[in-house]
């Protein structure tokens, strides 16, 4: 008589599972690379100030990845705490659920609308982009859609959405994800410099990040290096971008269908209103539940404050968890083609959206 197989352990099973244990170490040292950058930014003020000399004020965000990269492109991650660092992305999206009760629904509706118009235009040109750079340095044609996919909307998450309903390759899908976290990377070190440089305020960084930047890890933490106002806006923006990963995979999904080169959806507007919920990211509800009971006053300003605090140590093992999990040598085996596509799509989408976002901030008076 044959027994069952018993599912495998979630991040979420109760904590009297014996299994949920394996993801304390890792747990544990996100926590402490977390707290080793705030102590840090902390050390560096305090030295600025007692000897009277101009120090930068690095934030922790930039602190905590530059210890997770560290660790991981040298000595690796060791297995017993990759369980626990893996659950970043659960980091993330509790953060951004906490960080909902900053927006009232009305300010979601102004800015959310307003964004939703540039990602479609800007989404529509960093489609165009990749795949007309993907032809042009020959890249394998559902690789190139893997980028776009990853490129206009959310980065790793609409890879691996993509890659089932085209029906990719492993190796493409393993390209396309080294390429977008690789770029990832160069925007956390890139797009706050290029933001001070030219003087933006919060608000408008916050908007220009969350439109240029790919991933939803990345794009939080690049925003955070230059304030939280930023950072707020940035996750408004790309909680906008996120929500349109269904239609866009469903589109491939069709494209590729038509070719007989995937299964595709079956007709009716039961199976594709079924195809889309299962792509739809679910903690951007979360994030807008959250924001419609601070705006029926459900929070008082102390739950508010406290809900703040704990999207605050969310995201803190949140940024440890990126750099922890950006193994730049998966660069190296991916190859140069997907990078350079990756990183010229990049810089058009980065450019484009900017124009965007400064035509939209003078129009309709944003700040």
């Amino acid at each position: 008589m044959t027994t069952a197989t018993a599912p495998a352990p979630t991040f979420t099973d109760r904590v009297g599972n014996t299994p949920v244990l394996k993801y304390v170490p890792g747990v544990l040292l996100l926590i402490v690379l977390g707290l080793i950058g705030k102590w840090a930014q902390a050390e560096l003020k305090l030295i600025a100030k007692f000897t009277g000399t101009h120090l930068p004020d690095i934030e922790y965000v930039l602190w905590a990845i530059l210890l997770g990269l560290l660790i991981a492109n040298t000595v690796g991650v060791p297995r017993i705490f990759r369980p626990g660092v893996g659950t970043y992305e659960f980091w993330l999206k509790a953060g951004i659920v906490f960080l909902g009760a900053r927006f009232i629904l009305g300010d979601l509706a102004k800015v959310g609308g307003i964004s939703l118009g540039l990602i479609l235009i800007d989404g529509t040109i960093a489609v165009t982009t990749v795949l007309l750079l993907s032809k042009a340095f020959k890249l394998a044609p559902k690789l190139g859609t893997l980028l776009a996919i990853g490129t206009a909307i959310c980065g790793v998450s609409a890879i691996i959405a993509g890659k089932g309903a085209i029906e990719a390759d492993d190796e493409d899908s393993s390209y396309s994800i080294a390429a977008i976290l690789a770029l990832g990377a160069v925007a956390l070190f890139t797009f706050p410099a290029i933001g001070h440089l030219l003087d933006l305020s919060q608000h408008t960084f916050g908007l220009w990040v969350g439109l240029a930047v790919d991933n939803t890890a990345e794009t939080t933490a690049t925003a955070a290096i230059y304030g939280p106002e930023a950072q707020n806006i940035a996750v408004l923006v790309k909680s906008t971008r996120n929500a349109l990963i269904g239609f866009v995979v469903l589109g491939f999904a069709s494209y590729w269908a038509s070719r007989g080169q995937a299964a595709g959806v079956a007709p009716g507007f039961g199976n594709r209103t079924r195809f889309l919920w299962a792509k739809f990211p679910k903690f951007v509800l979360g994030y807008i539940a959250v924001s419609a009971l601070a705006t029926w006053g459900a929070f008082s300003k102390a739950d508010i404050t406290s809900l703040g605090n704990i999207s605050k140590w969310a995201f803190l093992l949140t940024f440890a968890g990126v750099g922890l999990n950006t193994d730049l040598r998966a660069f190296r085996k991916s190859g140069w083609r997907p990078f350079i596509v990756g990183a010229l799509s990049l810089a058009v989408v980065a450019i484009t959206s900017l124009l965007l976002v400064l035509g939209a901030t003078s129009v309709f008076d944003l700040e």
